[in-house]
């Protein structure tokens, strides 16, 4: 323990010194880092799948299920989106240095709130080997210097990943420690990372329920995190039923094993009779067991009884909770209740009702007519993301370059002295 504390605090002091050279380089030359990143991960894609077939082997002798090694598994399309995804971010606008306000004061002081890095960044994260890289480029085209601590299934993943992007950044004057990785898999380590307040400015969790919670009782410094993607959609009377099929089968299906995945189908009574069943029959085609409450069953007879726990449960799997619901007071009370205020969908052709939800639903992110897979940073144009946030304070919903930014005051004047 004490020597991995020692490791662990040598890349915090490190990552300290690293911040301080990250905010001294200009935009073009981030995005010179950026490109030469980009390029070593594309000539190294060989290795990469070669690591990466590691952990998927790995992975299936621990009986993983299919959905988990789904968002393990790389392949050159995976890879290449990865590469094309740190391309992006380096011709996205720079955020550190922008003028978020300017004033002057009566004696002459001039006072400017400018956006500046936060400084060093932990990232603990589960499964997704993309997130190494994600977080890593989004940390430092803001400046700031990140200790990346992934899962033990993906460990060899992620080791190629940052070696890549460590020697392609090096190659362009990436500043030593900008971007370290702990090398260990031990539980150990996630609880030193959470402590070491001397170090790091913030820290990010992306994985598991029990992962966050662990990371929030342990943190002496601030977090920033959601806890599930327990996503609804809720069908108004007032709809385009073929629209609102669609967008349920694709809020569903497209990908099920994420977060911003379909979990919860609220139906207004007056069209469940007709909605219910063209709604089924296209789920069903794709694989998704349904699971209704009882008025529900009353119309689909071969429907999985629903339990309590279904109401709160992120299925990440091809699985869905149905309710009839009588109004949608009734839906924007059930999801402010039941979800975990990350996204949430209306389909109507109401306006007014539309409005009513998107105000009164308090998820970080609410979408009239639109998949609930857009709650996104690359769908939202910020490039990689690095999360989506449900809390309400600093950062909230899909986290881009922004967020990864706090701001300082600057204020100039002519020597007034305070009377």
């Amino acid at each position: 323990m004490s020597t991995l504390q020692e490791t662990i605090h040598e890349m915090g002091r490190n990552a300290r010194q690293a911040s301080y050279r990250l905010s001294q380089l200009s935009s073009d030359q981030k995005n010179a880092i950026l490109r030469a990143m980009a390029a070593e991960l594309r000539a190294r894609v060989p290795a990469l799948l070669e690591a990466n077939a590691l952990d998927i082997a790995a992975g299936e002798a621990k009986g993983l299920s299919g959905a988990m090694l789904d968002r393990l598994r790389l392949d050159e399309k995976r890879v290449e989106a990865i590469a094309a995804g740190i391309d992006q971010v380096a011709t996205l606008p720079d955020p550190v240095g922008q003028v978020m306000d300017d004033w002057s004061r009566p004696n002459g002081i001039r006072i400017q709130q400018v956006r500046v890095p936060i400084g060093t960044i932990g990232i603990i994260y589960e499964s997704r080997p993309n997130v190494t890289a994600d977080a890593a480029v989004l940390c430092f085209k803001t400046g700031n210097a990140t200790i990346l601590r992934g899962g033990s299934e993906a460990i060899h993943s992620n080791r190629a990943i940052a070696d890549a992007l460590q020697a392609g950044g090096a190659s362009a004057g990436l500043p030593d420690h900008a971007i370290q990785l702990i090398p260990f898999t031990d539980r150990e380590s996630v609880t030193i990372l959470a402590q070491m307040d001397k170090w790091l400015d913030l820290i990010i969790p992306r994985g598991g329920k029990g992962l966050i919670e662990t990371v929030v009782s342990q943190a002496r410094m601030p977090v920033i995190k959601h806890y599930d993607g327990i996503c609804h959609l809720y069908a108004d009377k007032d709809l385009d039923e073929d629209v609102a099929v669609t967008l349920t089968v694709n809020s569903k299906t497209q990908k099920p094993g994420v977060c911003n995945a379909l979990e919860d189908l609220l139906v207004h009574r007056d069209v469940a009779e007709t909605f219910l069943p063209k709604a089924a029959a296209a789920l069903r085609e794709k694989g998704v067991q349904l699971r209704g409450c009882e008025r529900t069953l009353a119309i689909l007879p071969d429907v999985v009884p629903a339990t309590e726990e279904d109401w709160t449960t992120e299925f990440l799997d091809l699985i869905i909770a149905v309710k009839v619901v009588d109004s949608i007071e009734e839906a924007i009370d059930r999801i402010n209740t039941n979800g975990s205020h990350h996204t949430d969908v209306i389909a109507t052709r109401d306006s007014a009702t539309a409005e009513q939800f998107l105000r009164d639903v308090h998820s970080a992110c609410v979408f009239h007519n639109v998949s609930s897979r857009f709650a996104d940073g690359g769908e939202f144009g910020f490039g990689a993301e690095i999360g989506i946030s449900t809390d309400k304070l600093h950062a909230r919903g899909p986290m881009g370059l922004r967020e990864l930014t706090s701001y300082q005051y600057r204020v100039r004047g002519e020597g007034q002295l305070k009377g």
